[in-house]
């Protein structure tokens, strides 16, 4: 139920896409600014917008056709399919006619693994990153774009080792502590093996990234909410610490829907440490429709467990004769 609760309350998710990179850092790279009216950089530009538009009528097809689909009505999925295929397919070509001409172009070779990654062609993305990192191995985004692709399609192990090359560029960047976090969280027993670390450990690793994460971004909804969900792994569960954790990413939400979502979990936790009355007050405060599946399934856990609970602290029954009705207690 964490990973329903999870992407209910828009968890973040790995970032493979991302090429613009948010936050200061304190040794940055050496950048050189592009002339702004170099016919290279121009058509380079240009390029970009072409992908953007692009992007963005997809996602308004897929949101049109999901709701189409709920009245009943919609087209196939396969005929969605064929029809994005056909408007990405001048954009792929696009971007190959413009690295034939300038292949050392390293910006574009980021730009085109984006947009690779972004149509599931992994290893075409994984190509065009490796070959912007041996134009520009200072790169600190090429490494976490990678990094994300290996904690995606393996090899994992990878994933840290290019999650730790990131933030050795870049220290400031919360992006990077965060995907690197989610990394360690996800597959831990990969970073057992490769950190020699016990689970418990693994846990505590992540909650590390997670707390570096937020020391840089600490307004940062779901990457609060990730931070909170790891302590569900941890055994014995630290209750305390999990709760200010979603207390403190209540605080950060955005609207109702996120709050409601951090109600259910924090009912989640207090279920589990039998304080049942503060649990129940949680889930009450519930009352969007979206939540109401783990509403219901949270409310009949809470009734059986509290209804053991009470049965184990009743007092013992009176003892009778054979025959003889039982008194009264």
């Amino acid at each position: 139920m964490a990973g329903v609760l999870g992407s209910l309350l828009a968890a973040s998710q790995l970032v493979a896409g991302s090429n613009t990179v948010a936050g200061a850092t304190t040794n940055p790279p050496p950048v050189t600014v592009p002339d702004a009216n170099d016919p290279v950089e121009k058509e380079y530009k240009k390029l970009l917008e072409d992908d953007d538009d692009a992007q963005a009528e997809v996602d308004q097809w897929i949101r049109d056709n999901d709701a189409a689909a709920a009245k009943g009505a919609g087209v196939p999925s396969a005929d969605l399919r064929l029809r994005i295929r056909d408007r990405f397919a001048p954009i792929r070509q696009a971007y190959e006619d413009f690295l034939k001409r300038h292949p050392d172009h390293a910006r574009a070779r980021i730009a085109y693994g984006s947009f690779l990654n972004d149509v599931q062609d992994e290893d075409g993305a994984r190509e065009q990153w490796e070959k912007a990192l041996a134009l520009n191995p200072k790169d600190p985004a090429v490494y976490n774009n990678l990094a994300n692709l290996y904690g995606q399609i393996g090899p994992v192990k990878k994933a840290f080792e290019y999650y730790a090359k990131a933030i050795e560029l870049n220290p400031q960047e919360p992006l990077y502590y965060h995907n690197f976090g989610d990394t360690v969280y996800l597959f831990r027993k990969d970073a057992m093996e490769f950190y020699g670390l016990t689970e418990q450990q693994v846990y505590d690793k992540a909650l590390q990234l997670y707390s570096k994460a937020l020391k840089l971004d600490p307004r940062n909804f779901p990457l609060a909410s990730d931070a909170a969900q790891t302590y569900y792994g941890i055994k014995p569960l630290r209750t305390e610490d999990a709760l200010k954790a979603w207390t403190n990413t209540l605080a950060l939400a955005h609207d109702e829907i996120e709050r409601e979502g951090v109600y259910l979990h924090l009912a989640r936790i207090k279920l589990a440490a039998e304080r049942f009355a503060e649990a129940r007050a949680h889930l009450a405060a519930v009352t969007n429709d979206l939540y109401d599946v783990l509403k219901k399934r949270l409310t009949r856990n809470l009734d059986e467990q509290e209804r053991k609970a009470k049965e184990t602290n009743a007092p013992p029954p009176v003892q009778t004769r054979e025959g003889e009705r039982p008194r009264e207690p």
